[in-house]
């Protein structure tokens, strides 16, 4: 890997410090953000100066195997879309459908409810 595709690479990292971990940074976002859904989950928005992603997958959508996968696919098509929104706390809830939709399917889904709430940058 050349020093230009690892810089290219460190720019779309979704890093610690862009990932909500606490109960409380959860909360607060639950309480004073914005609500939009879809079938396979719903979105909170807050706006922010920093971009902060949290993802909530409740033991409705099955086993641990099926719930890592629904937040490793949603993870990455926020990542690969992280250049493209508005900064602010963003948490994704998973609804049960999620765990039968592919990765195409949840980053479409992604971003038509992003395009919806108007928090995608305009390019």
């Amino acid at each position: 890997m050349t020093r230009a595709d690892s810089l290219v690479a460190h720019k779309f990292r979704l890093g610690r410090r862009n990932t909500l971990h606490r109960n409380s940074q959860f909360q607060y976002v639950y309480r004073r953000g914005k609500s939009a859904g879809c079938t396979h989950f719903t979105l909170i928005f807050l706006p922010g100066r920093q971009l902060k992603l949290g993802i909530s997958v409740s033991r409705k959508i099955g086993c641990a195997v099926t719930r890592n996968r629904v937040k490793r696919l949603l993870r990455e098509n926020f990542r690969l879309m992280q250049h493209e929104v508005h900064t602010g706390q963003y948490v994704l809830i998973a609804r049960p459908p999620a765990a039968q939709a592919d990765y195409h399917t949840l980053g479409r889904s992604l971003r038509y409810v992003l395009k919806r709430e108007g928090l995608l940058l305009e390019v």
